[in-house]
């Protein structure tokens, strides 16, 4: 599945509408989020995660957003279930994110 770009306008109503979401937080001046962004890209893709909606968020412009994960450093990954909030930290590493992924398919 594509990686969906939102905003604080759509944020809500889309962790709320999709069971289960990932959300990758970024600024443009972060290069770690730079260096993640093509393996976020990549892991959207893969069938067994085709369950799952990919966010990006950039965490600047959108403090709603960014405050419903408690987002405090950047790149930040964040699992929601029916618009509630699972797990988050700061992290721009592929295992983080599938650990994320299993959970978020377990949960």
């Amino acid at each position: 599945m594509a990686v969906i770009v939102t905003n604080d306008q759509t944020f809500k109503q889309l962790i709320s509408e999709n069971e289960k979401v990932v959300v990758k937080y970024y600024a443009d001046w972060c290069g770690a989020c730079k260096m993640f962004a093509p393996k976020y890209r990549r892991v959207s893709d893969e069938e067994q995660y085709k369950d799952i909606v990919f966010l990006d968020v950039n965490a600047e412009e959108n403090p709603d957003a960014r405050h419903a994960a408690g987002v405090d450093n950047l790149p930040f990954l964040a699992i929601f279930k029916n618009g509630q909030l699972i797990e988050g930290s700061a992290s721009g590493k592929e295992e983080y994110l599938r650990k994320l992924l299993e959970k978020l398919q377990q949960a």
